[in-house]
């Protein structure tokens, strides 16, 4: 799958036969996404991009106790340490985690991106031009519409973990 593929995958389009959408079950009305944590190796690294470029504001960053549930959920050896920071977007508190990992090697980047949060933004083309300017691999723009009919524009990036992430704005 190309890189346009996996975008228009994630984003829930189809660039062949139109949106692709689920007949089997409604939406429950209880279901709602708090956040994505994303594991990175530098938090002052990552909150250049994810704070500085992108808009998030930190709410709380902490030392993560022996005891956290981030080990067991993504397998990280005892040995490790954990600092952990939450940011709010502008609809959201505690939208986006980031959880610093050090005293263990963190995968390398992978050679296909398994998942990747999808964010909307305001100030599509300086937040593009940050990106580049801060030398991240960026999938160049392209123009598209919902499946409602709106018509809005998107990148992708991948941060400096592997972390690929998608940013549109709504026209």
């Amino acid at each position: 799958m190309n890189r346009s593929a996996l975008v228009a995958t994630l984003l829930g389009l189809s660039l062949t036969a139109g949106p692709v959408r689920s007949e089997t079950a409604p939406a429950a009305p209880e279901v709602a996404l708090k956040r994505v944590n994303l594991l990175v190796r530098d938090m002052q690294r990552s909150l250049a991009i994810y704070r500085d470029i992108l808009g998030f504001r930190v709410f709380q960053c902490s030392d993560s106790s022996p005891q956290s549930f981030s080990y067991p959920v993504f397998r990280i050896p005892p040995r490790a340490k954990l600092h952990f920071c939450t940011l709010d977007s502008s609809t959201e508190v505690r939208a986006l985690a980031l959880t610093q990992v050090t005293g263990v090697e963190l995968p390398a980047q992978p050679s296909l991106h398994l998942s990747a949060p999808v964010i909307r933004i305001q100030k599509f083309d300086e937040v593009l031009g940050r990106l580049k300017a801060a030398g991240l691999d960026v999938v160049e723009p392209r123009r598209s519409k919902t499946a409602e009919g709106h018509e809005f524009t998107e990148l992708a990036f991948t941060d400096p973990d592997g972390h690929l992430v998608v940013l549109y704005q709504l026209d």
